[in-house]
């Protein structure tokens, strides 16, 4: 070999020394002008958001007085949680001034029994459409599909006929039974394409060994179905916490959720217009769901990783 060749593959040999003495590799790039409208769209829309946010955090800590100088984006002066106490305990929805908080009770009453039936039938019906097919059972999922996209509006005066006749209307059972209805088909969706996405090897495993259709939906399809479940979950009731629509509908008087106690107090006309009072009773509504997204956000985005949007 001679000399020049030595010389020309020695850079090669002294290369894995040099690597470890410093960084090595193509240079990164310089941000370019897509990725930063990108950032800068996302900053904008971040402050669309929050900037309502703030405003109303900061108006419900301030006092009428305050209020009334017209400085809007500024920090309470004295800091107060009298209107959070007012809008929980005292504010005036019509006629009565019990405040929000018979609405929170019925919410949890209306919400919690809804999002457990609606939760339990939607996994049975895409676990049987997926593991167990039978005859229109094609059919039937093609139903349900179509019954997602069908607006509120159209169904409720059938609604409120089939209801009264059977003794439901304006009745706690009556509007538990409604979000029931309207929650399975969106959720069958996603139970049965979560399943969908399960390997096929591990249901046959189960049926050589002798399970049923129930051992097998208790002891593997359930337990692998807590991410889906968080999913729908985090769905259910943030619609049915957030409805308005069915809940003067269909709940009664007496069982009006928290939606609609807080409608009555903003447009409550006798007396003095609070909005520190209306700004705290906007936020205590909206505490629940943002409150069980942001503890389990992760799953929530865990289950849709899993197989919640996949066909």
């Amino acid at each position: 070999m001679t000399a020049g060749q030595i010389t020309a593959i020695q850079p090669v040999q002294e290369a894995p020394d040099q690597a470890g003495a410093g960084p090595f590799g193509p240079k990164p790039r310089r941000m370019s002008a897509g990725r930063i409208g990108l950032y800068a769209f996302l900053v904008v829309a971040a402050l669309f958001f929050l900037i309502p946010v703030y405003i109303m955090i900061v108006t419900s800590l301030k006092g009428m007085p305050e209020i009334r100088l017209g400085h809007l984006f500024n920090l309470p002066g004295e800091p107060t949680f009298q209107p959070w106490a007012d809008a929980w305990l005292h504010a005036c929805t019509g006629r009565d001034c019990n405040g929000l908080s018979p609405g929170f009770y019925n919410s949890v009453k209306i919400t919690l029994p809804s999002v457990v039936i609606s939760i339990i039938c939607a996994s049975i019906n895409g676990y049987a459409l997926t593991f167990w097919p039978y005859k229109g059972a094609n059919l039937l999922f093609g139903l349900l599909v179509f019954g997602a996209f069908v607006p509120y509006q159209v169904v409720i005066y059938p609604l409120i006929i089939g209801l009264s006749s059977v003794g439901l209307f304006a009745s706690l059972p009556g509007i538990i039974i409604v979000h029931t209805i309207f929650g399975m088909p969106i959720l069958t969706l996603l139970f049965r394409n979560f399943y969908a996405a399960i390997p096929v090897e591990l249901f046959k495993a189960a049926r050589v060994d002798g399970a049923g259709f129930w051992r097998i939906f208790f002891h593997i399809m359930l337990p692998m179905s807590l991410p889906i479940t968080v999913v729908a979950v985090i769905l259910q009731v943030t619609g049915i916490w957030n409805d308005f629509l069915f809940g003067i509908v269909f709940a009664g008087r007496p069982n009006w959720p928290m939606t609609v106690q807080l409608n009555n107090i903003v447009n409550t006309t006798t007396g003095v217009r609070e909005y520190n009072v209306n700004m705290a009773a906007t936020i205590l509504t909206a505490a629940v769901p943002l409150i069980i997204y942001f503890v389990s956000g992760r799953w929530f985005v865990r289950g849709i990783a899993a197989g919640a949007v996949k066909g």
